[in-house]
């Protein structure tokens, strides 16, 4: 019997075996494998559906866990706060032996830009920054804080803790939880019988407001970069950031690279984009300048986060990030998860280096300090520039030649680091010897992979936009 030729049916079965091959072609170029979703794609659409703007800047708020405004007495040794020994993050960091070297100062000021912060917070309040030239009686006798007009001359009315960029005036309620979470990593109130202990806990938090999940359509990247400018004007000495996006901005380098020529730190999440970093760049964590700080997320096992951005060119240290205790509004507690929450634990870190050291203004003295000191980890040697984890302690007694309290012995600071492939300098910590040796090896073997998965992908057209150069991304 002759077979009679369907062309519909043809052309259907073409049709299935175009979409499996497109499938398994996108799947095999992915870094992460299957499920990726990278920044590019979750920015394709806005809230309505429409093409969302290339100058969005996005801030991973991540999901509030367990929230409670009480918390089980734990007392610490050496502070009363009810849930100090919950925090797991601080013990990682080795926080008690930093704090019986130094709590920080109030002359530390550390801008935290994000959802804003709940000022009335019982663990924040005393903590937050004051501007002196809104503070006090003005000449009529008026609180120059509420009196209604710009009395320092800055631009600002009554910016007497800082700005809200979103609405453009003095509310810096916190509508989600995030930044009053970030706050209390860095700097909530020890020793007041209350909720946690934050890094620093003697610090002076400006609280700078660029993101409001309940006012739609403004521009986030603009606001972000008004409130980097803000924070240089106003004397910050650390920039605390967790948002960011793939887009390269002209503009928030400028910004980023002004804090840079006034020796302001800037500590940035590396992102929770499940992405190697090296190879797909992450704002403004990689615009590649020294006051930056890059920071992914670990969990209590020292392994980096399936959600967290890494790269042994890209991403300095790991910090802390999974389910972190916290301060929530309304004198409330919670655990946050994200790289958005190692990055306060670097900020934090810095406060007590700055304070303890009086190296205000100097971003890469103080950059170099916390990442050399870090506890090196073979987790670690293909996810970060040091391979390394934050160490509070370290940070602050293995520096420029002193011997720490429990007779730690001091390490020379050195300019690169155990995971770059031209080691130079020299470092004291016997564990580095036998790490360095397999960090080579892991890196070149990373490098091997990456390089023959970017040879199998479709060459990119070079990213011009945003005033942003030509560059090889490899």
């Amino acid at each position: 019997m002759k077979k009679i030729f369907n062309p519909l049916v043809a052309i259907n079965t073409l049709f299935i075996a175009l979409c499996i091959g497109a499938f398994l072609y996108s799947q095999y170029n992915s870094d992460s494998g299957f499920g990726r979703q990278t920044q590019s794609a979750k920015k394709t659409t806005g809230k309505n559906g429409s093409a969302a703007s290339s100058s969005e800047r996005d801030l991973e708020l991540g999901s509030v866990k367990n929230q409670t405004d009480k918390v089980s007495d734990e007392p610490s040794a050496l502070f009363n706060d009810p849930a100090i020994k919950q925090a797991w993050g601080l013990k990682k960091s080795d926080a008690a032996r930093a704090w019986s070297v130094t709590q920080g100062t109030k002359d530390t000021i550390v801008a935290i830009i994000d959802t804003g912060i709940d000022i009335n917070h019982e663990d924040l309040k005393n903590n937050l920054w004051v501007n002196p030239g809104e503070s006090g009686t003005d000449e009529r006798g008026r609180d120059k804080a509420s009196n209604g007009v710009d009395d320092d001359g800055n631009g600002f009315i009554d910016d007497v803790h800082g700005w809200n960029f979103v609405s453009n005036n003095n509310k810096l309620d916190d509508n989600h939880g995030h930044g009053t979470h970030i706050a209390g990593i860095v700097g909530a109130e020890a020793s007041n019988g209350k909720g946690i202990s934050g890094v620093a806990p003697n610090v002076s938090l400006m609280v700078i407001k660029y993101f409001d999940p309940k006012v739609p359509n403004t521009d986030n990247l603009k606001n972000t970069i008004a409130s980097i400018h803000y924070a240089i004007k106003m004397g910050a000495h650390i920039i605390n950031y967790s948002g960011g996006g793939t887009d390269y901005s002209k503009e928030e380098y400028d910004a980023v690279a002004e804090a840079e020529r006034k020796g302001i730190l800037f500590v940035a999440a590396a992102g929770n984009e499940r992405s190697n970093s090296d190879h797909h760049p992450y704002y403004p964590a990689d615009y590649g300048l020294k006051n930056i700080i890059s920071v992914t997320a670990i969990d209590p096992t020292t392994e980096v986060l399936p959600s967290s951005n890494y790269g042994v060119k890209t991403v300095d240290i790991a910090a802390p990030g999974q389910n972190i205790l916290s301060c929530l509004p309304n004198n409330s507690y919670g655990l946050m998860t994200g790289t958005s929450q190692a990055t306060a634990f670097v900020s934090g870190a810095a406060a007590l280096v700055m304070s303890h050291k009086d190296q205000y203004f100097k971003a890469a003295e103080v950059k170099n300090y916390i990442l050399a000191t870090g506890d090196p980890s073979t987790s670690l040697l293909a996810k970060t520039k040091t391979s390394r984890q934050l160490n509070l302690f370290k940070s602050l007694t293995i520096l420029g030649g002193e011997t720490g309290l429990s007779g730690t012995a001091r390490a020379q600071v050195q300019d690169s680091f155990p995971s770059d492939s031209n080691r130079r300098g020299t470092s004291s910590d016997p564990n580095m010897e036998s790490v360095s040796s397999v960090a080579h090896f892991g890196q070149e073997l990373l490098h091997s992979i990456e390089s023959q998965k970017e040879r199998k992908r479709p060459s990119a057209q070079p990213r011009l936009g945003s005033g942003q150069p030509a560059a090889n991304e490899n």
